[in-house]
């Protein structure tokens, strides 16, 4: 976009802006020292709800949203500037990009809370050292430091002129369950700095919390650490069914989020939930059925009727996805085909990912075990072809064993797509005959997988 069709774009939005009964709002701005072509908006906390703002040649931007939604996250350099946006609002965002949060400056009609938003993250920089630095405090320290975020930050937001009476109360409530989260986040993460294993919090440390309430559905809605803390409270609540019932966590989570009277929070966290855990679950039907019978939001439910359609063919005893003429590391290719006669135990991978790389060890152990009997070990990877190079010599260097190869293009492979792969490592199982035994079976770190090979007889 040149200078001349932005100052058109906004003439004609200045225009729009006498319409005070407007369905949308509108964002613009200014880049100095600017070298991005666009921005990247998200609504909400859904990376699914986003698209780009292309910036000029002379660093300026405009666009317009139309939405429910209030919150936004514009991302600069890779940080979120998290926006309050609404019908008739018309936001303007100045900053130099050689130092981003030192220059934003947030205006227009309708700017204020996005500047007392802005200024509540910059009072979490000046307080927070390092993560290390952080979580390393002992309880009073930690609690102290918290402690003192929440008072400059109510500050912050008493001081901030024109923000409504409603958004105040609310925010006055949500920095307190802000607090609250990273009460929660303390114990796990002070063993991970400290390396004290056995560390676990005093008895007291939580009883702040004793009398929170898990169904305040305006709160639900307002406060994202709410959401959270209600998510966390009924995931140990599950936990604690799945063990005396003897059942799967996922499937305990489905049944324990069921029971929950409040028609909003039971809704979203049995969608949350299913949404993120469907493809992955060995328990599908199962999910499926209990979501089904359970949610009552009509838009959540198409939703996940169309997730479990494209899935419901992934069942044990059916026919499994092909891949087919896939680069061998030895040289030629290998399809699924190739294979038939044997069991067929696959590790989608890719050379990047850290979680991968930690299993290739556990990998050869169980290859060494089996090597000889009645199963093939094959890893694919969706490396994109650039880094075909890079996966070559990593198999190499490794010295990895079974069969290696190299998927036709990367996460869009048809193979990756029919399995309904959203992340890795995922490991699949298939029968001599090519038929689906697990769709997400056990990682070789697991020692469920042997006694899932020995139950198999293989």
């Amino acid at each position: 976009m040149n200078k001349g069709t932005y100052l058109l774009l906004a003439l004609a939005i200045t225009a729009c802006n006498k319409n005070t009964n407007r369905d949308y709002a509108i964002i613009t701005g200014e880049i100095s020292n600017n070298t991005a072509s666009a921005l990247t908006i998200v609504s909400g906390d859904s990376f699914n709800s986003k698209h780009s703002i292309n910036i000029s040649s002379d660093g300026h931007f405009i666009d317009t949203l139309t939405t429910d939604n209030a919150n936004y996250s514009l991302y600069i350099d890779r940080q979120p500037l998290q926006l309050n946006v609404k019908p008739g609002d018309s936001i303007n965002i100045n900053y130099d990009a050689k130092d981003i949060f030192n220059t934003v400056k947030i205006s227009g009609k309708g700017s204020e809370i996005s500047n007392y938003l802005f200024g509540k993250k910059q009072i979490f920089a000046k307080h927070l050292g390092s993560p290390n630095e952080t979580f390393s405090k002992n309880e009073a320290d930690y609690k102290a430091l918290l402690q003192r975020i929440i008072k400059d930050q109510e500050l912050e937001l008493v001081n901030t002129e024109g923000i409504p009476a409603d958004y105040v109360s609310n925010e006055k409530r949500n920095i307190n369950y802000d607090y609250y989260n990273w009460l929660l986040r303390y114990e796990r993460a002070h063993i991970y700095f400290t390396k004290e294993q056995d560390f676990k919090v005093s008895e007291d440390f939580l009883n702040e919390m004793n009398d929170l309430d898990y169904n305040n559905e305006n709160d639900f809605n307002f406060s994202n650490s709410y959401k959270d803390i209600v998510a966390l409270h009924y995931t140990d609540k599950s936990e604690k069914k799945a063990k005396q019932d003897v059942i799967a966590n996922d499937v305990a989570f489905i049944e324990t989020v069921s029971a929950i009277e409040n028609e909003t929070i039971k809704n979203k966290l049995l969608f949350d939930f299913t949404n993120k855990f469907l493809e992955s679950s060995s328990n599908a039907k199962i999910l499926y059925t209990l979501y089904s019978e359970n949610s009552t939001n009509e838009e959540n439910n198409e939703i996940i009727d169309k997730k479990y359609k494209r899935i419901a063919g992934l069942v044990a005893g059916n026919a499994s996805p092909k891949f087919i003429d896939y680069k061998n590391h030895e040289g030629g290719t290998t399809s699924l085909d190739d294979l038939k006669g044997k069991f067929v135990y696959i590790d989608v991978w890719a050379t990047w990912c850290g979680p991968c790389v930690k299993e290739i060890p556990s990998l050869k152990k169980v290859e060494e075990q089996y090597h000889g009997k009645n199963i093939e070990f094959v890893s694919i990877s969706i490396d994109k072809a650039s880094d075909f190079n890079k996966w070559k010599k990593t198999v190499t260097d490794k010295d990895l064993k079974g069969v290696q190869l190299f998927a036709d293009n990367n996460w869009d492979s048809n193979f990756v797509k029919d399995y309904q792969i959203k992340g890795i490592p995922r490991f699949i199982l298939i029968d001599p005959e090519g038929n689906i035994v697990e769709t997400n079976a056990p990682r070789p770190s697991d020692s469920r997988l042997i006694t899932l090979f020995n139950s198999l007889n293989i």
